[in-house]
């Protein structure tokens, strides 16, 4: 949805900067420890080959696990040692899992709740460039958008999921207007990208990209920023973006965005619908997962059987989120 920056707050003349603590609304109860980060998204697709041939292909990740009815994903190997950030730890750890429901129907008609998009998070500006300009020699289909804090491109997968690629800003040129941080969706300068990508090809999603967010599809705004926010326990950062709330923990500006854009009567997917099937939020320690466990017990939310260490939980739209301690 392209909504620019004068669209939602003017010329802004009282834009500040958004120093750490100076912008979002925090839970009504705990909030989440600053060290949440996200792990991978779980989808059903229609046909694996397909959908493996589209991952690895378009989006440049490599398999790390195979099984008869899914598997597993992530980004390139590090060069060498030392390459990958903390929160990205670990060679073959998996940003997107992919189980096979035999033709299961595509989302590209929307109307369905759920999944917007999940956004994968490149490390770097040149990252971005070098992504735009090989999905541009694939003459993939792409829409982009600057949203001040990242420079966002977005396609689809053959069963009609919507996928985010972007890269940060750095947090120093944030700006906040009062407690809400900006967001909009402005043209992206795509020269000034592929200048940045510079003469080094693209070999696949680098080391060190992480799942950076998710946006969901949601029946009602003030029953989403409950959920998420007083109970899981991200501070609300983005607000006036029309039909949408932008959360997120540790001053990110979100982890997790929710929109009423797909309508009044919009359902969640059945069975056989292509689909998110679930996503994962990373907190630092067993303690941290017991006690948005509790809130969610308090709150009447139902917990699912999960391992130990994890919970599993359902929003009130039934899309599934994993907690667990980061791996």
């Amino acid at each position: 949805m392209a909504v620019t920056t004068r669209d939602i707050f003017g010329q802004a003349p009282d834009a500040e900067m958004a120093t750490p603590g100076s912008y979002g609304e925090p839970p009504h109860g705990a909030r989440l420890p600053e060290a949440t980060r996200l792990g991978p998204v779980r989808l059903q697709v229609a046909d694996l080959e397909r959908s493996l041939a589209f991952y690895v292909d378009v989006l440049g990740l490599r398999i790390v696990e195979r099984s008869a009815g899914g598997a597993a994903l992530a980004t390139q190997p590090a060069a060498g040692d030392g390459e990958l950030p903390p929160h990205a730890a670990g060679p073959d750890r998996a940003l997107v899992e992919l189980v096979e429901r035999a033709g299961a129907r595509s989302v590209a008609h929307g109307g369905l709740l759920g999944l917007y998009h999940f956004a994968i998070l490149v490390p770097d500006r040149a990252s971005l460039g070098r992504f735009v300009q090989h999905v541009s020699s694939l003459r993939v289909r792409v829409g982009a958008g600057d949203h001040l804090v990242s420079e966002a491109f977005y396609l689809h997968d053959p069963d009609g999921l919507g996928i985010e690629v972007y890269a940060d800003r750095p947090r120093s040129t944030w700006r906040r207007r009062g407690r809400e941080l900006m967001l909009a969706t402005d043209p992206v300068d795509v020269q000034g990208l592929l200048a940045a990508a510079g003469d080094v090809p693209w070999t696949g999603m680098p080391a060190g990209t992480v799942m950076g967010h998710v946006h969901l599809h949601v029946g009602d705004i003030a029953t989403a920023a409950s959920f998420y926010s007083d109970v899981i326990g991200f501070d609300r950062i983005t607000w006036s973006y029309p039909g949408a709330l932008f959360l997120g923990a540790g001053g990110y500006h979100h982890h997790v965005g929710t929109n009423t854009w797909a309508g009044p009567g919009a359902t969640p997917p059945s069975a056989d619908d292509a689909q998110l099937l679930e996503w994962t939020i990373e907190l630092p320690d067993a303690a941290a997962v017991d006690a948005v466990a509790a809130r969610l017990d308090a709150a009447g939310h139902t917990i699912g059987d999960a391992a130990p260490g994890e919970v599993l939980a359902r929003d009130p739209w039934d899309t599934r989120v994993r907690l667990r301690i980061a791996r």
